[in-house]
């Protein structure tokens, strides 16, 4: 579906998208979009995770794992299904996430300011005179924990601009099963797929009930 996600202020998306294809060519448009990424230079895309993997004779599975600029993650995700069209094949699923960090970050700069007023009147009291050493040890020990939740959120804060500085982006690929040329979606890919998978259950059926009766069947034949 043509769904435009809005990019909206203080909210961190998060994109998957999962290609169907032919098997032997996601090989290449892996590559393609893995230089696709390249050409944007590392400060507006990254690749940091990569996997190809061979599941049986001609069956690929791979994936792409990228970190983006925000500004651009929705059109190089459009780009990439363009491409995967090209090479006849298809998207089979996008899920877009968003997360409400810029509320966090608000909510975490209001707890600070209540921190630090806390702090403050705590200090205040620390400088009066007629304190005795428990309650001048117990207002130092309250000191020191809001300023443990103090360092939190400021840590807090740091992780959510981190996160709406660059947009993860996953490309997962699935080939079509092996059938050289027969495209996704086919009805003859759909029958020889079904073809294959019985005819080798068939096969592995009669294997298995022959390997357990031949063994009796020469034991009786000797007697």
């Amino acid at each position: 579906p043509d769904v435009a996600i809005t990019a909206a202020p203080g909210v961190a998306f998060n994109y998957r998208y999962a290609f169907r294809l032919d098997d032997d060519r996601i090989a290449a448009v892996q590559e393609e979009h893995a230089a696709a990424c390249e050409t944007l230079g590392v400060a507006r895309c990254r690749i940091t995770g990569m996997d190809y993997r061979l599941i049986r004779d001609n069956e690929v599975e791979g994936r792409l794992e990228f970190k983006l600029d925000p500004a651009i993650a929705r059109k190089f995700g459009k780009d990439a299904i363009a491409s995967v069209a090209k090479a006849e094949g298809v998207l089979a699923a996008a899920n877009i996430t968003g997360e409400d960090v810029g509320g966090q970050i608000s909510d975490s700069q209001r707890r600070s300011a209540g921190l630090a007023d806390e702090i403050a009147r705590l200090e205040a009291r620390l400088k009066q005179g007629g304190l005795g050493d428990r309650e001048r040890t117990e207002l130092q020990q309250q000191i020191a924990g809001l300023r443990q939740q103090l360092d939190g959120e400021r840590e807090t804060r740091r992780g959510g601009e981190v996160q709406l500085a660059t947009t993860p982006m996953v490309f997962d690929y699935q080939g079509t099963g092996g059938l050289p040329g027969i495209g996704y979606g086919n009805p003859f890919s759909d029958a020889a797929n079904m073809l294959v998978r019985s005819g080798s259950t068939l096969l592995s059926f009669v294997l298995v009930v022959g390997a357990a009766i031949l063994p009796w069947a020469l034991f009786f034949a000797g007697l």
